[in-house]
C-alpha cells in the first residue's frame, strides 16, 4: 500500500480521536477516507486490514501524544470550522460543546405533522450546534392509542426530513426500572394508592381536599401496589404523586402517576398492565438518557414544577427545560382530536391528504424538506403563540423548487384551433427559462387546445403569439377556431397563449388545496378538482415530480393521471 495512503489513514484517525477523547474507531475512518479519497473505493476490502492496524496504533497514544503528532504531521487538519450559530435560535443555557443531549419523545398514536417537525428540528439543530446527541425516544406508555404503523410513520417522517438522530429507544423499553423508581416513591411515603373514583378525584382536586387514600398507612399502599398488577380493574386504582392539595399550580395536586390500562401494546402485547403517566415517564427517561436539555411545547410549562419535583424526591440528575410554542397553520388544524375524525368519516381521503398540515400530506403536495426546516428555524424560539399563514411556507418552498421544477403547458376548459397552414412538424422548448435543465421535442400537426379562457377573448382577425412557437391570425370562431400562420417574429404587443397539440394531448385531474376549517367549521370545500390537458412529456417524468405548469402554478406528480398543486 502507498505511504501516501496510509499517511491519509493516519492522519484521518488522528483527527477523529482527537475529537472524541482519544479513541477512534474502523468505521468512523473508513468512512472519511472513502469519502475524502474516491479513488480508494474499489479497494474498500484492501485497506481494511490497514485501517484496523493503525487504529489499534492510535489507540494506544495518549490524548496529548495524538495531538501532538496530528500538529506536527497533520496540521492542516488542525482547522477548527466556526462554531455556526443556527437562525433564529439563541445560544443554550449552560451547553458546553460536545455534552449537549436534546431529545425528540414523540408518542406513537398518530401521524407527524408539522408541529412535530418543528420540535425534532429544534431538537437536532441544538444538537448540531454543539456537537451533541440527539435521541429519538418514542413515548408509548398509553397501549389504548398507540399502533405499529405509527412507529413506521415517525421514522419516515423524520427520515423525509432529514433529522438525523444518535440514538432510538422506547420508554417502554424501561418499565421494570420505571416500576422500581414508582415502589421507591411509595416507599419514601412520596406517592400513595388511590381507589377514589375518578370524579371523586376531580372533584377533591378542584376543591384543594385530600381524600381518605392519602392518610393509608405504609403496609396499605404496598399491598393496593401489588394489587393493581393482578386484582384491581382499570380505574379502580391509580398511583398518585403525594403533592400540595392547596397549590396554586393545580399540576400539583396529587396528579397520577400509574394507571392500569388492559389493552395490547403494540411491541409488549400484555406483558404489562400498570402503565406511568407522562409526567412521572418522562422526567425518569429524560435522566437516566443523560438528556442536559429538554424542549416542549409552553401548554407543558405548569408540568415544569411537577417534572422537578419528581426528580428531587428520587435523587436523580435534572436536565434543564425550556418550552416552545405550538406551530399551526391557520385553517390546518394539528389536532389528533379533530384530524382522526376527518379520516375515519371520509371527509378526506386519509394522512396523506394534500388539505392537512400531516409530513405525508405536505410532502404529497409538493412541500420539501428543506423548506420546512428553513421556514421552522426563521420562527426562531419563542413562546409567543405561532399561528402561521400557509403562504410564509410557501415562500420557502418556492425559492427552493423553483430551480429544479420543468416547465410545462397546460390548459383548462379546452378549445380546438386549427392553424390551416402550419408548416412545422415539431419543435424544441425548453424545459427551464434560465437553467440549463434540457429540452423537449414536440411533435405537432396544426391542431391545437388552448385555454378556454383564453379562447373567450378572441375576436376574427386578431394576432396572437403562440408561445415559443409562431404568430397566428384568428380566421374563424365556432366550435372550433380557425387560424393561419404569420410568421415567427416575436411582437411584443400580441397576447401570449399557451397550447397543447390535440394528438399528444395528456388529460389530467389537478387537485387544488385549499382552507381546510373556516371559522373552525370544516371546508366542505376544501379541495377542488380540475381537470386540465398537459404535454405528453408529462407522462416521462417521475412520479413526484415538481412542475410548473405556465401560467398555472407549482404542481407535484401524484400519478400518471393526476397531479397536485403546490402553490403559485
Amino acid at each position: 500500500m502507498k505511504d501516501d495512503v496510509k499517511k491519509a489513514i493516519r492522519g484521518i484517525a488522528l483527527q477523529n480521536a482527537s475529537e472524541h477523547e482519544g479513541k477512534t474507531r474502523n468505521d468512523a475512518v473508513i468512512s472519511k477516507i472513502l469519502g475524502s479519497r474516491p479513488d480508494l473505493r474499489s479497494k474498500a476490502k484492501e485497506i481494511m486490514p490497514l485501517i484496523s492496524e493503525i487504529v489499534s496504533d492510535i489507540n494506544k497514544l495518549s490524548l496529548s501524544e495524538q495531538k501532538s503528532e496530528l500538529e506536527s504531521s497533520f496540521p492542516e487538519l488542525l482547522v477548527v470550522k466556526p462554531k455556526q450559530e443556527r437562525v433564529g435560535l439563541p445560544p443554550l443555557d449552560g451547553a458546553e460543546n460536545g455534552k449537549v443531549i436534546t431529545r425528540f419523545p414523540p408518542e406513537p398514536n398518530g401521524y407527524p405533522h408539522i408541529g412535530h417537525a418543528k420540535a425534532a428540528i429544534i431538537d437536532e439543530e441544538y444538537a448540531k450546534m454543539y456537537g451533541g446527541k440527539l435521541i429519538l425516544r418514542f413515548d408509548d406508555t398509553n397501549p389504548e392509542n398507540e399502533r405499529l404503523e405509527y412507529y413506521a410513520a415517525i421514522k419516515v417522517g423524520l427520515d423525509w426530513l432529514g433529522v438525523k438522530y444518535d440514538q432510538i429507544k422506547n420508554t417502554s423499553d424501561d418499565m421494570e426500572l420505571i416500576y422500581k423508581k414508582g415502589l421507591e416513591m411509595i416507599e419514601s411515603g412520596n406517592a400513595y394508592v388511590c381507589t377514589c373514583d375518578k370524579e371523586t378525584i376531580s372533584k377533591n382536586r378542584r376543591e384543594m381536599k385530600a381524600c381518605k387514600c392519602r392518610a393509608g398507612d405504609h403496609d396499605q399502599n404496598i399491598k393496593r401496589w401489588h394489587d393493581m398488577f393482578e386484582k384491581y380493574k382499570p380505574g379502580e386504582a391509580i398511583v398518585r404523586f403525594r403533592g400540595d392539595m392547596q397549590s396554586e399550580n393545580t399540576v400539583m395536586r396529587d396528579p397520577a402517576m400509574f394507571r392500569i390500562i388492559d389493552e395490547i401494546h403494540p411491541l409488549l402485547i400484555d406483558k404489562y398492565r400498570v402503565w406511568p403517566n407522562y409526567d412521572f415517564a418522562v422526567a425518569i427517561e429524560d435522566s437516566i438518557d443523560g438528556v442536559t436539555h429538554a424542549f416542549r411545547t409552553k401548554e407543558y410549562e405548569l408540568r415544569n414544577e411537577l417534572y422537578y419535583t419528581i426528580l428531587d424526591k428520587l435523587g436523580m440528575r435534572k436536565p434543564k427545560m425550556f418550552e416552545f410554542s405550538r406551530l399551526e397553520f391557520e385553517g390546518m388544524p394539528v389536532s389528533k382530536r379533530i384530524l382522526k375524525p376527518l379520516v375515519q368519516d371520509g371527509k378526506v381521503s386519509g394522512y396523506d391528504d394534500p388539505r392537512l398540515p400531516t409530513l405525508e400530506a405536505l410532502r404529497r403536495r409538493g412541500i420539501v424538506p428543506e423548506a420546512i426546516r428553513k421556514f421552522v428555524l426563521s420562527l426562531g424560539f419563542t413562546k409567543s403563540d405561532t399561528l402561521a399563514p400557509f403562504d410564509t411556507l410557501e415562500s420557502f418552498n418556492r425559492k427552493i423548487i423553483d430551480v429544479t421544477s420543468i416547465r410545462l403547458f397546460m390548459v383548462t376548459g379546452p378549445v380546438k384551433i386549427i392553424v390551416k397552414n402550419n408548416k412545422l412538424t415539431e419543435v424544441e422548448l425548453p424545459n427551464h427559462p434560465q437553467r440549463d435543465m434540457g429540452k423537449r421535442r414536440v411533435e405537432l400537426d396544426g391542431n391545437f387546445y388552448i385555454s378556454g379562457e383564453d379562447a373567450k377573448t378572441l375576436k376574427v382577425r386578431d394576432q396572437i403569439r403562440l408561445i415559443e412557437l409562431y404568430n397566428v391570425k384568428i380566421t374563424k370562431i365556432g366550435s372550433e377556431i380557425e387560424a393561419e400562420y404569420t410568421g415567427n417574429d416575436f411582437k411584443a404587443e400580441f397576447p401570449k397563449i399557451q397550447w397543447i397539440p390535440q394528438k399528444s394531448a395528456v388529460k389530467l385531474n389537478i387537485l387544488i388545496p385549499k382552507t381546510l376549517f373556516v371559522n373552525e367549521k370544516f371546508n366542505e370545500y376544501s379541495l377542488e378538482t380540475k381537470q386540465a390537458y398537459t404535454e405528453s412529456h408529462y407522462l416521462e417524468l417521475n412520479e413526484g415530480a415538481e412542475i410548473q405548469f405556465v401560467r398555472f402554478g407549482y404542481c407535484r406528480k401524484d400519478s400518471a393521471m393526476q397531479a397536485i398543486y403546490t402553490h403559485k
